[in-house]
């Protein structure tokens, strides 16, 4: 099938789709979008985190069908060209980036919170980044880059 989607903002299409096919595969495989990591494919860990329709969800669990006609925005869409968000750029300058497997989902799930408590409390942050999972900071940086995005909004 053929999957015609708004993905940051461009019309896409995406061709020979099989219908149980999921978004994060349409994504990354067939336009070309790595941003957003493939880990559990369970949607547990959080690092495939998109918006649909301005609505965070793991890509992961979509299924490529669902998208038909939606608007879909990747880690990458949050950058204006060249000029990273200030969500990404905190998370580099707090060092809130290790291996870089979780980063995305953190900064899609981050940038969704900050649209809605421009300043969230600690136990706000904290549940608001509870379905993405890090093995290697122990979030006290991911922490820090949200207060500091926060701060700089």
């Amino acid at each position: 099938m053929r999957v015609n989607v708004t993905v940051n903002g461009e019309q896409r299409q995406a061709d020979d789709v099989w219908e149980g096919e999921s978004l994060l595969f349409v994504l990354r495989e067939r336009l070309g979008l790595p941003g957003s990591k493939n880990a559990c494919e369970q949607g547990e860990c959080g690092s495939c985190t998109v918006y649909l329709d301005d609505v965070p969800v793991c890509a992961c669990l979509v299924a490529a069908g669902q998208v038909q006609d939606r608007e879909v925005r990747t880690v990458e869409g949050l950058a204006e060209g060249d000029r990273l968000d200030p969500v990404q750029e905190a998370f580099v300058e707090a060092g809130a980036v290790q291996c870089g497997f979780c980063t995305p989902g953190l900064v899609v799930q981050a940038h969704d919170l900050l649209s809605r408590v421009p300043d969230p409390s600690d136990p706000e942050i904290r549940e608001a980044l509870a379905g993405n999972l890090c093995r290697c900071t122990g979030y006290e940086k991911i922490l820090d880059a949200v207060r500091l995005a926060a701060a700089r909004r």
